[in-house]
């Protein structure tokens, strides 16, 4: 029988951001990341108040539908701060959050934050990306090369706290012994590739807090362009106790200072940050792209056939002048 082994979390600022935007969950059974958005200190308002729901909510068995309750009520809580406050107004967070039990681990996702599987010394990427870039890659108008330089690379269609409900994908993978599972904010894989979140998770295996240290690390080498969050949880093969202390090794590498979920007016500093535009935009936007794109070719098509109109008409011209010339 499979149960929680290791568990750990890390999160750091990165290079470029002046504050923490993201905020994560350690409560085993449940795990959660939040990457907030909406400028300022507007992201991290709604990173924690979505955190802070699972926390108080707890993590009560019901798998995928209990997940997607807990999403709904972090929702509901930043969709109605931001509602309440001008200075929060527009704020949000994507969410990705697994919950451990019975030898399953169900997962919830909302946004860019991303779940990985490794296993047996391969790792698979579990969530979808709901981004501009990923829809794009979906329909086919974009490469994976092209997408990793997109200038709107961090525009997401869908997140916690934009309308009054949200629509989370949910699934449930049977969990094996050895099993890893990482949950990241995208300021990790942004950064870092697959295979090299692999590599070094690999490298550093029976080493939970140097695997992590060694994830920031990499990040912050390529440019720390975003704030790094990841959270990660091993299934062990003999039952272990998750009770007081030993329940988990969370190695926080951020200050913590900002816990207080309020803005003032020092925070009002504009930033670049993360925005939302829904998936039926995204469509429409393909959709004229593409009327736009027949339009032309038809342009095209048409000045093509007045020039060999034209062309055939001095041709014509040019052997009937011959003709009569030869005539005569």
């Amino acid at each position: 029988m499979s149960s929680l082994g290791r568990v750990g979390a890390v999160t750091d600022p990165g290079r470029r951001r002046r504050r923490n935007e993201d905020a994560y969950v350690v409560e085993p059974p449940l795990f959660a990341v939040a990457d907030g958005m909406g400028g300022a200190q507007a992201g991290e308002v709604a990173s924690r108040l979505a955190a802070a729901a699972l926390k108080e909510s707890g993590a009560e068995a019901g798998g995928e539908q209990r997940i997607v309750s807990l999403i709904q009520e972090a929702n509901r809580r930043v969709y109605d701060r931001s509602n309440r406050d001008p200075k929060a107004s527009g704020m949000g967070t994507t969410m990705t959050v697994a919950l451990v039990e019975n030898g399953q681990v169900a997962f919830g996702h909302v946004g860019d934050s991303r779940a990985y599987l490794i296993r047996a010394g391969s790792m698979e990427q579990l969530t979808e990306d709901h981004s501009l870039v990923a829809e794009l890659m979906r329909s086919g108008k974009l490469s994976p090369e092209e997408a990793e330089s997109h200038p709107q690379r961090s525009v997401i269609t869908r997140a916690l706290g934009t309308d009054p409900d949200v629509d989370v994908d949910t699934f449930t993978i049977a969990a094996e012994a050895g099993d890893l599972f990482l949950l990241c904010s995208d300021g990790l894989t942004t950064m870092v590739s697959n295979q090299g979140i692999l590599d070094l998770v690999e490298q550093h295996r029976d080493d939970m807090e140097g695997a992590l240290r060694a994830l920031v690390g990499a990040a912050n080498r390529e440019g720390g362009e975003d704030n790094i969050t990841v959270v990660a949880f091993e299934i062990a093969a003999a039952h272990l106790n998750h009770d007081g202390e030993t329940r988990e090794h969370v190695l926080e590498i951020a200050d913590e200072a900002h816990d207080a979920d309020t803005l003032t007016e020092v925070d009002e500093v504009p930033v670049v940050d993360t925005a939302v535009i829904s998936a039926e935009e995204i469509q429409a936007g393909v959709r004229a792209r593409e009327r736009e794109e027949r339009a032309v070719r038809r342009r095209q098509l048409r000045r093509r056939i007045v020039a060999w109109a034209a062309l055939l008409l001095i041709v014509g011209g040019i052997a009937l002048a011959l003709y009569l010339g030869f005539v005569r």
